[in-house]
């Protein structure tokens, strides 16, 4: 009985999540209320309570579950010895880019970071985790190009620092461009292609 207990709590934490994703990015995270996600998900306020301290909490909660594209990235980049650490960091942007359309969950958060959602107040702390992902990211590409440099990869004098902030700005950019308009092109399908250009001016050989 206890275990059939749990795991209804843990069934109803996950449908409230699972509302919250939908009432946020319909309505926006500051025009939502608990009440309204209690009403749509058909469970009381009291059952809310019961599993997260107010909204900022539930919000919390519901970016923690969710694996946000440069996180995904960084989990493969874990080898500073890499013989191709190259062709590891193209496949690891590709695989980002192509995350943001078809992991539908990281898509619905994303959506709601970036147009849904105002950082203040109990919020602010999501800016945070999004400017530590960023440095995390920036070193983890540093480090990349510094080993492909000296692997004849890329050109002798690159500028990895700046490489690497380009690079960043590359990825961040693509994914707000075609969150805003994602019916324009399949970011999935042109990942690739695109990874592929920016990659064509750090090569060896490329003046």
């Amino acid at each position: 009985m206890a275990r059939r207990t749990k795991a209804e709590a843990q069934e109803t934490r996950s449908l409230i999540l699972d509302t919250a994703e939908g009432v946020f990015r319909e309505k926006g995270v500051s025009r939502t209320s608990l009440a309204a996600i209690a009403q749509q998900a058909g469970v009381t306020r009291g059952a809310i309570y019961w599993h997260f301290e107010n909204k900022a909490d539930l919000f919390n909660a519901m970016c923690d579950r969710a694996t946000l594209p440069l996180e995904a990235l960084l989990e493969n980049m874990t080898d500073p010895d890499q013989p191709d650490p190259l062709g590891l960091l193209r496949r690891a942007s590709v695989q980002a880019l192509a995350m943001v359309e078809q992991d539908g969950r990281c898509r619905r958060v994303f959506e709601i970071l970036t147009l849904k959602c105002e950082y203040v107040d109990d919020l602010a702390p999501n800016v945070q985790r999004r400017q530590e992902c960023h440095k995390g990211a920036r070193e983890v590409f540093r480090l990349a190009l510094e080993n492909a440099r000296q692997r004849g990869q890329v050109r002798a004098d690159l500028d990895c620092p700046l490489a690497a902030n380009a690079l960043l700005a590359f990825i961040d950019g693509l994914i707000h461009d075609w969150g805003l308009e994602p019916e324009a092109y399949s970011l999935a399908k042109q990942a690739g292609p695109l990874i592929d250009l920016f990659f064509a001016g750090l090569m060896a050989g490329n003046t």
